[in-house]
């Protein structure tokens, strides 16, 4: 790999901190174990402050600076279940740059079909299982664990080291990531460097996402007396009208769109578009009869993923043109369409300084070549991007993608160990303005 300007790390001492973290393997189990125990599911944020105020307590005993910061006025934030994000920053006392490992706290429900308790951390066979183990407690505590071993090897010498542990990632992260880097906490004056330990399995690095547009989208017609239909105007059929162009038409040419981004699976490298609900006519739930009325309202909710080499405003104006020729097949139909939540694709070059350092360790340790890919859903680093101006941003950790929201979750404890292992040594290395060791 290419020499990066600045400095280089010693062998010994990446040797020695690689030692300390397999002394601490018994730690890294019980950390995970700790934070599974929150059961922080979202929604509605349950124990998320008592969660990010035991990381706190945890950063704070290891000589961090520690802030909660609330995210206050945004979705669902209540005094009842507060949107409490917590950061930690270790600094070395001489100027240098920043690494930041961030990770979210929250889960999404338990589920059925566990055959062990989903919240109690439940360890067997070199696993640690429970809700949030996979995605990303496993990876907060590997990061942990990398920032722990660095301090104990007094390796911290320049620059910052910083930790947070932030909220509903599972809902968009509007109250957790999306709020700090608009306050400023990911400015690129601050921050240089940030890695999130998402699970894309631990011998691989995650560039960025595809693009996101969630909308509703309500198609009106005229409402009418059932037995006499053709004296209203069917929303639902209006709608059914444009269902159909978008079997016909839209659907395949989304299939023909390909991207350079290295999403996986390798369904997720064309464009897609999903129906997530679909109602017409009368509100539910209604347990009774119903009346003998033409809907004159339905709704449909779309999640439109969309690759880096598409244009947002063409993907927008693509659905408006099918919605326009559907509302022309009958007098009457009208619609409207509402933005739900939108992001562009985000994606870190390789060549970047944290893309080049983690491939190097993950070569290293891993005795093969780091994979590249790329996230088929956004996560928190739409944030980091849009809003921080960071770009030196990706997702490596341990835990397997496809685990992530299942029963019977689990991350492997050798993984986590490895995960450690890369993240403090490419730490080091970005810290000393170096990709590699001496």
């Amino acid at each position: 790999m290419p020499d990066l300007p600045g400095g280089s790390v010693p062998p010994e001492t990446i040797a020695r901190v690689f030692q300390r973290i397999d002394a601490l393997r018994e730690d890294l189990v019980a950390l995970t174990q700790r934070l599974v125990r929150f059961p922080t599911i979202n929604p509605p944020g349950d124990a998320y402050e008592a969660c990010a105020r035991d990381i706190g307590d945890w950063l704070a005993r290891h000589g961090a600076v520690v802030q909660l910061v609330r995210g206050e006025g945004e979705p669902d934030d209540t005094d009842l279940h507060p949107r409490m994000n917590v950061i930690g920053r270790f600094e070395a006392g001489q100027p240098g740059p920043c690494v930041h490992f961030n990770g979210h706290i929250d889960v999404v429900e338990a589920g059925l079909g566990w055959t062990v308790p989903p919240f109690e951390g439940v360890v067997k066979d070199g696993r640690v299982y429970g809700r949030g183990t996979c995605d990303m407690k496993g990876g907060i505590a590997a990061a942990m664990i990398a920032i722990e071993a660095i301090l104990q090897e007094k390796a911290l010498s320049c620059g910052a080291i910083e930790l947070s542990g932030t909220v509903d990632e599972e809902s968009g992260g509007f109250g957790g990531v999306g709020y700090l880097a608009r306050q400023g906490y990911f400015n690129r004056d601050r921050v240089d460097h940030v890695i999130i330990p998402e699970p894309l399995n631990p011998d691989r690095v995650c560039l960025g996402h595809r693009g996101v547009w969630w909308a509703e989208i309500e198609m009106r017609g005229q409402i009418g007396h059932g037995a006499m239909p053709f004296l209203g105007v069917s929303a639902i059929r209006g709608m059914g009208h444009f269902l159909r162009l978008l079997e016909d038409e839209l659907l395949p040419a989304l299939g023909a769109r390909v991207t350079r981004m290295p999403c996986v699976p390798a369904g997720a490298r064309h464009a897609t578009l999903n129906l997530n609900s679909i109602h017409g006519g009368q509100p539910e739930p209604f347990n009774g009869l119903p009346a003998p009325v033409v809907a004159d309202r339905c709704r449909l909710v779309i999640d439109r993923r969309y690759l880096i080499e598409e244009n947002p405003d063409e993907v927008r104006a693509e659905i408006i043109a099918l919605l326009e020729r559907a509302k022309a097949r009958e007098a009457g139909l009208d619609f409207a369409v509402r933005d739900i939540m939108s992001f562009t694709p985000t994606m870190t070059e390789p060549e970047a300084p944290l893309v080049q350092t983690l491939d190097h360790w993950i070569e290293q340790l891993f005795g093969r070549p780091a994979e590249h890919v790329a996230s088929p859903g956004t996560y928190d680093q739409k944030h980091i991007t849009r809003f921080g101006a960071v770009r030196d941003c990706v997702a490596y950790g341990p835990g397997i993608l496809d685990l992530a929201h299942q029963p019977d979750e689990w991350v492997g404890i050798d993984d986590m160990v490895m995960s450690a292992k890369v993240m403090a040594a490419t730490t080091l290395c970005l810290l000393q303005g170096s990709g590699q060791p001496a």
